[in-house]
């Protein structure tokens, strides 16, 4: 199989909702092969989606966040994430990881009994995640199809049709061994924190170029200083601050791959005004001055340039 090389990061809105459809509204399935090792930083950053999540771990080591969770993936495991649930990805070297994702209607229409009965209880359920591990039974089988849904995508006679029917194998599977007991008080609580934190997210987004304080994020939430460092310790494993921090050092990787625009003019932009600050935290994150990034970006374009001709 051949890599997925259609973009090298998530593009998502301010609320970290990915903006790309996955599939078609004739087939609401969609399946990548994806190495971490092709995007920025080894990276998947924070992002959700209205569709179901299944990735295999076919090499290397994956560390994953998903909402309040963060726990490490080996070769050989696999995972679930339930439709609209934040998430991230990252690997310090290379990490194959096959990937596909459906809306929760490829697998029953979402007027019929098939939805309305095993369905709708998992994706309105408290099950964020499940992992698959080899050595427990029905996790085993769940991976096994998970590796059947990989293969049949190079089946061009009957790949579609094939999906299809092991998708709704592998939701059985699911829907039969995982733990998904329906908790509303926990859900209202979780969706309310979860809100919040997208809206902190959003005010860093539109005002990141400026000075922003934990007190300014605090005062724009309209809530306690130490509500907003518990919700971004608990959901994102950072401070607020260091998010603000890592926000503007991608804002500023951005600038320096699309634009010619001085790097002084960059750190400004992006809210640091002392330029050799921003050089030190750029190379301390990216292990990059900012000038070896620009050359590096523009030394990958080339190169794709030319492979595709």
């Amino acid at each position: 199989m051949n890599y997925n090389t259609s973009y090298s990061k998530i593009l998502t809105d301010d609320d970290l909702m990915e903006t790309v459809q996955h599939g078609s509204n004739g087939y609401l399935f969609k399946f990548y092969y994806e190495n971490l090792a092709m995007f920025d930083f080894n990276c998947i950053d924070w992002h959700w989606h209205a569709e179901l999540e299944f990735v295999y771990i076919e090499s290397g080591n994956v560390a994953c966040w998903v909402g309040d969770k963060q726990f490490v993936l080996s070769e050989g495991d696999g995972i679930f994430i339930n439709s609209k649930i934040l998430h991230r990805f990252y690997s310090k070297k290379e990490a194959v990881i096959p990937n596909f994702l459906c809306m929760p209607s490829f697998i029953g229409a979402q007027e019929s009994l098939i939805y309305r009965k095993y369905v709708l209880p998992v994706i309105s359920s408290s099950l964020s995640f499940q992992i698959f591990r080899a050595f427990v039974p029905w996790q085993a089988k769940a991976i096994e199809i998970m590796k059947q849904i990989i293969a049949v995508q190079d089946d061009d006679l009957s790949c579609e049709l094939a999906t299809a029917s092991l998708v709704q194998k592998l939701w059985l599977n699911i829907y039969e061994n995982a733990d998904f007991t329906y908790t509303e008080d926990k859900m209202d609580r979780s969706a309310s924190s979860l809100a919040r934190l997208q809206l902190m997210m959003q005010y860093i987004h539109m005002n990141y170029a400026h000075e922003i304080s934990l007190d300014d994020i605090a005062a724009d939430a309209k809530i306690s200083k130490s509500t907003v460092l518990n919700l971004f310790r608990n959901y994102l494993h950072i401070t607020p601050v260091n998010y603000l921090i890592d926000y503007r050092l991608k804002e500023a990787a951005v600038l320096l791959s699309k634009t010619e625009k001085k790097i002084n003019a960059i750190s400004s932009e992006t809210g640091f005004h002392n330029v050799d600050y921003f050089c030190r935290l750029f190379k301390k994150h990216y292990h990059l001055t900012p000038t070896q990034y620009r050359k590096e970006k523009l030394s990958n374009r080339q190169y794709l340039d030319r492979e595709g001709k």
